[in-house]
């Protein structure tokens, strides 16, 4: 199934037929086509990324392995911590923490983002769909793999935080907990909504479902501490480089816009007694 929705992400995002261009950025600002060509030419681009790095990239690679391993050490405390009591974990903050970590989420808010350009001829939507499905999948193809290969055993089969069975039955998950594969497309989804988001309150707000899925994770004993400290940050840096690879090439077309979106706008608004977010679409 998870397959089958990547490459959906795939042949959707990437036929250039689906998406106008948009005239408010002529591309001569914006060079990027946001096509099959530059999919390929991007995911290239990232598996060749180790065979540039220099000696700080090695650190930081170094750091990561460092502090995943750091955080091995209060994994059963914090387990302990959060399982005594398992009341909430039909409580609609857990609840909504797992629905933003399901694939089937990420399929929702791209094909949203996808609509929209479609119906607007927005260009910066149509960047925003492309930079969910090269995060989604470079994430999903690192972690995956990576579970697979250290065959960590997940917290629930009792069996401690140390034991690994390397290569095992790919379609056997009880033994795929490292790194977080939930986690890691939750924060590559998150990054490139915080990254394209304005202003500055409602990038941070991004990141509050993002939190209530880690968090829920470890609270239903699905994963170890450490597994979505991982996860998350593979997540994290890869849709960092994917956002980064569009950002400087892109004009800003939302002045007034306080989402980024050409045409919406989030903003605070408050009118006697009552208060809360205003949205606005201007079709």
């Amino acid at each position: 199934m998870r397959h089958k929705f990547l490459l959906s992400l795939l042949l959707i995002i990437c036929e250039p037929s689906l998406f106008a261009q948009n005239p408010a950025v002529p591309d001569s600002v914006d060079r990027n086509k946001y096509d099959f060509s530059q999919f390929g030419i991007e995911t290239w681009n990232l598996i060749k990324q180790p065979t540039k790095w220099d000696g700080s990239d090695w650190l930081k690679i170094g750091m990561l392995g460092a502090g995943t391993f750091l955080v091995m050490q209060v994994d059963q405390p914090i387990r302990r911590l959060l399982n005594h009591d398992t009341k909430y974990a039909k409580s609609y903050p857990i609840e909504f923490g797992n629905m933003w970590g399901e694939i089937y989420f990420t399929e929702l808010l791209f094909g949203g983002f996808t609509v929209y350009a479609l119906y607007n001829g927005d260009k910066t939507a149509h960047k925003i769909a492309f930079e969910i499905a090269q995060a989604a999948c470079y994430t999903f193809y690192v972690n995956g793999p990576l579970k697979y290969i250290i065959g960590r055993s997940r917290p629930y089969l009792e069996q401690g935080n140390q034991t690994y069975v390397p290569f095992s039955r790919y379609s056997n998950p009880d033994h795929q907990s490292l790194p977080g594969g939930h986690t890691g497309i939750v924060m590559a989804l998150t990054t490139v909504l915080s990254r394209n988001a304005e202003p500055v309150w409602l990038k941070v707000l991004a990141y509050v479902p993002a939190g209530l899925s880690v968090i829920g994770r470890v609270y239903l004993d699905k994963h170890w501490t450490s597994d979505v400290f991982l996860g998350g940050a593979v997540g994290y840096l890869i849709s960092t480089w994917v956002v980064d690879q569009h950002e400087k090439a892109v004009k800003n077309d939302s002045k007034g816009s306080q989402f980024g979106i050409r045409g919406m706008s989030i903003q605070p608004y408050v009118s006697g007694d009552s208060y809360g977010l205003g949205l606005t679409l201007h079709l």
